[in-house]
């Protein structure tokens, strides 16, 4: 249970949070774009998942893309 606490601490940080609608908002942006998708979504903003210090808020940032694109591809 302490485990599954954390994480929930971690993804509701405040820093994590903006870096989900910071995604959310590029993929929504890009994903409008005829024929760019999720995965062409995400291969294109990928070079600023390398300047992401941590590997959670990376994987938080990848997540917001996918789901942006997916919702502004539809």
């Amino acid at each position: 249970m302490q485990g599954l606490l954390g994480g929930f601490a971690m993804a509701l940080s405040p820093v994590n949070l903006l870096w989900a609608f910071i995604g959310c908002l590029l993929g929504t942006a890009v994903g409008v774009l005829p024929g760019l998708g999720p995965a062409a979504t995400i291969s294109l903003l990928l070079p600023v998942v390398y300047q992401i210090g941590s590997p959670a808020t990376a994987i938080i940032f990848l997540a917001g893309i996918y789901y942006g694109a997916m919702y502004g591809g539809s």
